[in-house]
């Protein structure tokens, strides 16, 4: 569960945490060549797993929400696997656990529906396509879903070319 409030990123150096979202058909996994990007039973989707991640960064360009990175020194995809190694015994994931504010929160819906208020969103649109997801995100009370504009009513996004990283080439043997 992640709770924002409206950031206007022009005014304000206010900043959004960016954790996976746990997509329910996820499209990093659907575009890895290596097979290396599995999904849990439970709907978690984990980092790529070492011996099979090949470092082509497919995960990285298709996931909607921007969340898988490329780490060169490893040369392999890594993004957030919801900390499966503690909640997969009970405990929270440690981002929930550290977040003073409960911006970041981890239990069940119901429970922080009776805590908290606002609409807690887990589908999104991004043109035509639509993702659920396993993470809700909060919104004011009167929001069904969150939409990606495209074409003519799409904002502007402004880029420089200095703010882009590329990864440096293998070196071909």
């Amino acid at each position: 569960m992640i709770h924002l409030e409206y950031i206007d990123r022009a005014q304000t150096v206010q900043t959004t945490p960016q954790v996976c979202m746990h997509c329910e058909n996820p499209t990093c996994a659907q575009v890895c060549p290596a097979d290396a990007i599995k999904q849990t039973p439970d709907g978690v989707v984990q980092t790529s797993l070492k011996p099979r991640c090949v470092g082509c960064s497919n995960c990285v360009m298709a996931c909607p929400f921007g969340v898988p990175k490329y780490i060169s020194p490893y040369d392999q995809m890594m993004k957030c696997d919801m900390c499966y190694d503690r909640t997969s015994i009970g405990k929270r994931p440690m981002c929930a656990t550290v977040c003073p504010s409960e911006a970041l929160y981890f239990g069940p819906l119901e429970e922080w529906k009776r805590r908290r208020r606002g609409n807690a969103v887990n589908e999104f649109k991004f043109g035509n396509q639509t993702v659920k997801t396993k993470v809700y995100m909060v919104m004011p009370d009167a929001t069904p879903s969150l939409e990606g504009k495209v074409g003519e009513e799409a904002p502007r996004i402004d880029v420089k070319i200095s703010d882009i990283k590329f990864r440096p080439r293998k070196e071909e043997k």
